[in-house]
């Protein structure tokens, strides 16, 4: 007797499968993604600026100012704490010079009354590289929490590229960022470190990679033992035709408008890179180093969203690290967002706690190998 299968009822996911589908409509958000995202008018998609990134630089940079305010709003407002939450942590500031003479202030946080020695975690924020204040109180209960978990968390106040006050292109960031991570080893002993992980999310996930392929290509890649890249923002193709964008990195299709789109990332691109000129710099967009770039390089673990526009290319990259012969971990969060874990943690305490142990516990293995490599 022949059997035949039943027809596949498949369908594309996301907006791959239907143009109009949105946080709403589209079943692989939980009830809670739906929840945070309404309470802040963000459970529809998102609408592309009315400026273009090919439009003068003066008048992105303006429209990047405005993304920076909405941002920054959400980040000043959205509740964030939880029964449970602990505090018993102590904070510092160190001041140090960057490479253009510059001021960098790295926040420091330890659990109290524990001296060591204990994991390090130099920690870059989101935002493109480009948006969003560094110390900011999303930023400090996220390193807070990672700090309560056993580790210290040195906190890079680096510059982004676009601030009131000037202009910061690339690779100003990625210096700044390299100069707090060379702070801590060369402070390992008075901050009391095991080891140091560098960890972002974001543009802080572009900068985690960045700034450990600057400290390979100066010889100094020594003074890193793992990278934690959370939803990495690597690939700067925000602008790509859609038959680039559905070869190569579809969820940028698949996720675009969920929470963010790519009309409004790609005005953070020019920012951060005027001329274009860094296109397919791996230090600029870490998507696009070769696996000789990759070769050598520390442990990573990769983290991505499942309704993040930003998946695809956070995979492909941890695919080309696993080529290079780099130990990777690789993980797919499901039903969530872009920062959805870390920004909305009111609604998603069970993601959130899951993100911060996973960290911390990176840190607690990087510091135990690196132990038992050296006894």
């Amino acid at each position: 007797m022949t059997v035949t299968p039943e027809r596949s009822t498949y369908a594309l996911p996301g907006r791959l499968g239907d143009e109009t589908r949105g946080p709403r409509t589209d079943d692989r958000f939980p009830p809670a993604m739906v929840e945070a995202m309404a309470a802040f008018g963000l459970d529809a998609v998102a609408v592309p600026p009315p400026v273009s990134a090919d439009d003068d630089l003066e008048t992105v940079l303006a429209a990047v100012g405005a993304a920076h305010e909405g941002f920054q709003a959400v980040y000043d407002s959205i509740p964030i704490d939880l029964p449970g939450d602990r505090d018993d942590v102590e904070t510092s500031t160190e001041t140090i010079i960057g490479v253009d003479g510059n001021e960098i202030v790295l926040h420091i946080f330890r659990p109290a009354g524990v001296d060591g020695p204990l994991p390090g975690v130099v920690y870059t924020h989101g935002g493109g590289m480009t948006i969003i204040r560094t110390d900011n109180r999303l930023h400090r209960r996220w390193c807070t929490d990672v700090a309560a978990s056993g580790c210290v968390v040195v906190m890079v106040d680096f510059r982004n590229a676009w601030t009131s006050e000037g202009h910061h292109p690339f690779p100003a960031g990625v210096e700044d960022c390299l100069a707090g991570v060379l702070w801590a080893d060369e402070n390992r002993e008075a901050l009391g470190l095991s080891c140091l992980v560098v960890q972002g999310e974001s543009g802080g996930g572009n900068l985690a990679i960045a700034t450990t392929l600057l400290a390979k290509s100066r010889g100094r890649v020594d003074a890193i033992d793992g990278v934690y890249a959370c939803i990495p923002y690597i690939s700067g193709g925000y602008s790509w035709d859609r038959d680039r964008r559905l070869a190569e990195l579809p969820s940028l299709v698949e996720n675009d408008g969920y929470f963010i789109e790519t009309a409004g990332m790609a005005l953070l691109v020019r920012a951060y890179d005027p001329t274009g000129e860094h296109a397919e710099d791996p230090l600029a967009w870490p998507y696009f180093a070769t696996e000789d770039d990759l070769r050598g390089l520390p442990p990573f673990v990769v983290s991505v969203n499942e309704l993040d526009p930003l998946r695809d290319e956070g995979v492909a990259f941890a695919r080309k690290l696993a080529r290079a012969g780099v130990d990777v971990a690789a993980r797919v969060n499901l039903g969530l967002i872009h920062g959805g874990d870390v920004i909305f943690r009111q609604w998603l305490p069970g993601p959130q706690e899951a993100a911060v142990r996973d960290v911390a516990g990176f840190a607690v293995d990087r510091a135990r190998r690196k132990a038992a490599d050296e006894g």
